[in-house]
């Protein structure tokens, strides 16, 4: 398998050529990046075509104009790189702080969305743009005062569920975090206080399904549940959790995250 780097519209991605399958955009989370997926992506149909961006401010894209973007302005970033690339209908997969784009992308944009996964839902916190909780501006003050490297080795851990038993994984979750840089990190965590996901969840009509770790202390289930339970019947798809798994999703468990896309699109045929 051989992953491509582009750059389109100033966002980078990482892109697998498909032979004729469905189109997939996979959206990293706050503390990653396109490159994670690797693993997943090699579970996934060879005639699928995969792309992986990097969000604004992540790996060589460009950061948003806005200080204090919203979910929206990142879905629209995300709208002006699939334009570019000329796609009409793709499957939209996001992680954690990726489905409060995908959300917000498939709300918005639901004319070019076949199916949207939501993978360990980050549900945001609400606050007005701007505002930022003392958890919030803890992870930006951390990033700056502890630099990138030991920001990501204090924080790797609480992603994998037991990771003590899985230090190759935890390497790997670190080595992704250790690559986030202001002000790229420091915008999506505003956006994240800002987001409203279940917000966006109501307003969504493209079938959605919603799948996370069993373990996630990060996004717990409850959360996950929120969210299904929030869709419209029309779009309200499954609800998995995955067991033994935690919130590092389609690292630990990359087979449950490939299944979960692969039944999406055996469904809709």
């Amino acid at each position: 398998m051989d992953l491509h780097a582009h750059i389109a519209q100033g966002i980078e991605y990482l892109e697998r050529p498909g032979t004729g399958g469905p189109t997939i955009m996979l959206l990293h989370g706050i503390g990653s990046q396109a490159q994670s997926f690797e693993t997943a992506i090699r579970q996934l149909p060879e005639d699928w075509r995969v792309i992986a961006w990097n969000a604004p401010g992540y790996g060589r894209s460009e950061p948003l104009a806005q200080p204090c973007p919203v979910a929206l302005d990142y879905a629209e970033a995300l709208q002006r790189l699939i334009q570019d690339l000329r796609l009409t209908k793709l499957v939209v997969a996001g992680h954690s702080l990726g489905s409060l784009v995908g959300a917000a992308y498939a709300a918005t944009h639901r004319d070019r969305v076949s199916q949207l996964l939501l993978a360990s839902p980050a549900l945001g916190h609400g606050m007005a743009p701007g505002t930022l909780s003392t958890a919030a501006q803890a992870r930006i003050d951390d990033l700056h005062t502890q630099g990138p490297e030991a920001f990501a080795a204090a924080r790797a851990n609480r992603l994998v569920f037991r990771a003590e038993q899985a230090p190759e994984l935890v390497a790997r979750v670190q080595q992704a975090m250790s690559q986030v840089t202001s002000p790229g990190y420091d915008a999506a965590v505003r956006m994240l206080a800002s987001g409203r996901l279940l917000d966006d969840a109501v307003r969504l009509l493209v079938p959605t399904d919603v799948i996370v770790g069993a373990e996630d202390v990060v996004t717990p289930p409850d959360g996950a549940r929120r969210v299904h339970a929030t869709l419209h019947a029309a779009a309200r798809g499954r609800l998995t959790l995955v067991p033994g798994c935690g919130h590092a999703l389609y690292q630990q468990c990359p087979a449950a995250f490939a299944g979960a896309l692969t039944e999406m699109m055996e469904t809709a045929r």
